[in-house]
């Protein structure tokens, strides 16, 4: 994919987000892989609103082209160094995901077909402040156990192999957050799948490949 290509989908990822109710403000950033690189939306951006020049190329944790990049460039690219497979990354503060962070509830991922696969794993992340060597290099040691991060008090992280799985990876987030704490309002009790159910379709189905995950920090 060309660096054109990448921007538009980029914007469109941004627009989505907006759309959605899966970001508000300037609150968020979001990449791609871009050549040996990565394009990552630049400082104080409204991710609705996205310009082509509202983006900055940066590499080997340097800023080579563009504007400013977000502050938490360092985090994408933690991610990016760990996961060689990874092409997209997102950080926002959904509504219902943040609830999710900013508590110790549990999001069971057994609820549908989609949660099954797109929140097969979730990882939380304690809070650093935003922008820091610290809360980075947090995300940085995790990034092989999870495509999902919880950042307590702060937001959720997604990433995949392309935009448009991170996008869907994000919704579905949201979407069983949601479920999950309007169920706990409306005292209804949704009806899990079993264990071995969920790690037979993520292992025989063939609904998407299977994934490989690093071992858990201890």
């Amino acid at each position: 994919m060309q660096n054109d290509s990448i921007l538009q989908d980029l914007q469109k990822t941004g627009l989505f987000m907006m759309e959605k109710n899966l970001a508000w403000g300037t609150a968020g950033n979001i990449s791609a892989k871009c050549e040996d690189g990565y394009l990552i939306s630049a400082t104080g951006t409204y991710l609705g609103e996205l310009e082509v020049e509202d983006f900055a190329y940066c590499q080997g944790g340097e800023h080579l082209a563009g504007k400013k990049p977000s502050k938490e460039y360092v985090m994408h690219e933690g991610i990016y160094e760990q996961r060689p497979e990874i092409g997209a990354v997102l950080h926002s503060s959904p509504f219902y995901s943040t609830l999710i962070a900013n508590s110790d509830l549990h999001l069971p991922s057994n609820y549908f077909v989609e949660s099954m696969y797109y929140l097969e794993r979730m990882v939380r992340i304690p809070y650093y402040q935003p922008g820091s060597k610290e809360l980075a290099q947090a995300v940085k040691e995790r990034a092989k156990e999870a495509n999902v991060f919880l950042l307590e008090n702060h937001g959720i992280i997604v990433c995949d192999v392309n935009l448009k799985e991170a996008r869907t990876a994000l919704q579905t987030l949201e979407y069983t957050a949601r479920m999950h704490i309007t169920a706990l309002e409306k005292g209804i009790t949704i009806n899990g799948l079993s264990d071995d159910t969920v790690h037979q379709f993520l292992h025989h189905s063939g609904y998407k490949p299977v994934r490989q995950w690093g071992e858990p920090k201890q």
